[in-house]
């Protein structure tokens, strides 16, 4: 990212150029002396990835049996956490460290990342295709790599068979949200995270950019000026709310809401159906008689107002800390732990170590492996999900909506509106102030 890169490279070049008239040449660091990259690197890893990541150091290590490979052990948040709280000089922030794709915008701006040489990473690790029309393309800013693809998600939705047989759904079909009981499917629809599943059915722009580059949001439109499926999905929504506040259920809870779902998912409860991500696969599966009533299926055989649920293209990327961008050897180094990590030919001890799927990985590579029948459902279901899927917004104002839109759904609670237009005029009035930080 630092130009000053560039200087240094035309630097190395002329100390190249001067070194081959020399009468005792000396081969570059790393190539012909057998001993591969001598560098330090430190690396940010959760618990549950060490063992793999050592694997990967390790295989590192046989080409470059000079390199050392620190890691520093920090869930990906709380590692990301620091380095927004301090800069990149920090030594407890990692020269190689995996971030969500929705923060590339804001690291870029503080000129904490490193360039890559995405391409060549690309057709060394192989697998992929069009590059820059997958989640590699979305790490491009102003002209550079700034990530490299780690894995991809998206939401899927999980079911219950044996509540859903007592209710009567047929779990083989297009299901319609509009006509299960209210219970039947729960989606914690004041978390953005997942209401966009449902938004985006009608493609409803809670906050987006026009050719020019200027935001936007559909939101601010007054509820009559809004095309009549966006009308339908809120009046979906607004019916939504009404009968689990008449119910008294706790979905509108921001903070009960996730325990009145794992009780009403249980077997035996009132629901079948649950929209969530794969992270949420062991906690589900206890819920589901231990795994033997859990089903998965992909997020778009449920409809509302007969159209897909559709979430987004979301992903996570490794990336490399600026501070080491001029030091060649330790950028050579990160470069390879990085292909490393996401090597194909370890894609299924990688899914299992993280229960990361990755982009450049054919699902027939996890499908005939040795995962459990559940884990190949996940990863079928995943991959399904995301290929029909929306991009993801990543630009640095998204990150507005979460509290605005969470704000406003839950506001419904202690205003009572008795009209879908008096509800939706609640999310108006904070999307219009919101627009007004802009």
């Amino acid at each position: 990212m630092k130009k000053g890169i560039s200087l240094f490279l035309i630097m190395m070049l002329t100390l190249s150029l001067a070194a081959c008239t020399s009468n005792t040449p000396e081969a570059p660091a790393g190539e012909g002396s057998g001993e591969g990259i001598a560098a330090t690197i430190s690396v940010q890893v959760e618990d549950e990835w060490r063992e793999y990541y050592q694997q990967v150091a390790d295989r590192v290590k046989e080409v470059h049996p000079n390199a050392t490979i620190n890691f520093i052990e920090s869930p990906s948040f709380d590692h990301l956490d620091v380095l927004d709280s301090t800069d990149v000089t920090n030594v407890d922030v990692a020269d190689v460290f995996a971030i969500s794709a929705d923060r590339i915008h804001g690291l870029a701006r503080n000129e904490a990342l490193a360039a890559l040489d995405a391409k060549e990473m690309a057709s060394n690790v192989g697998g992929f295709g069009n590059y820059d029309e997958g989640l590699g393309g979305n790490f491009m800013i102003d002209g550079e790599y700034l990530a490299f693809p780690m894995n991809i998600e998206t939401l899927i939705n999980f079911a219950n068979s044996a509540n859903a047989a007592e209710s009567g759904i047929d779990l083989t079909n297009t299901i319609e949200f509009t006509e299960l009981e209210p219970q039947q499917m729960l989606v914690p629809v004041f978390n953005a995270w997942f209401a966009v599943a449902i938004t985006n059915t009608a493609d409803i722009e809670l906050l987006g950019k026009d050719d020019s580059g200027n935001l936007f949001s559909d939101l601010t439109k007054d509820f009559s000026d809004l095309e009549p499926e966006k009308q339908e999905v809120f009046r979906v929504l607004f019916e939504y709310w009404q009968a689990h506040d008449a119910a008294g259920t706790a979905l509108w809870d921001a903070d009960g809401a996730w325990g009145y779902m794992d009780s009403a998912f249980s077997t035996g409860g009132v629901t079948s159906i649950r929209l969530e991500g794969p992270w949420s696969t062991g906690s589900l599966s206890n819920l589901a008689g231990n795994g033997e009533d859990l089903e998965i299926l992909p997020i778009q055989q449920v409809t509302v107002n007969s159209n897909p649920l559709a979430h987004w293209k979301g992903g996570w990327g490794l990336v490399i800390n600026s501070r080491i961008e001029e030091d060649e050897d330790k950028m050579m180094l990160a470069q390879a732990f990085i292909e490393e990590v996401v090597n194909p030919d370890y894609a299924v001890d990688f899914f299992k170590a993280s229960g990361k799927i990755l982009e450049n990985v054919d699902a027939d590579v996890y499908m005939n492996s040795d995962l459990s029948d559940v884990d190949k459902e996940i990863i079928e279901s995943v991959i399904e999900s995301y290929q029909d899927a929306p991009a993801r917004p990543l630009f640095t104002e998204w990150g507005q909506v979460w509290d605005t839109w969470e704000n406003s759904l839950l506001s419904w609670s202690a205003v009572k509106p008795s009209t879908v237009e008096e509800a939706y005029a609640q999310v108006k009035a904070a999307f219009d102030a919101m627009m007004l930080n802009f």
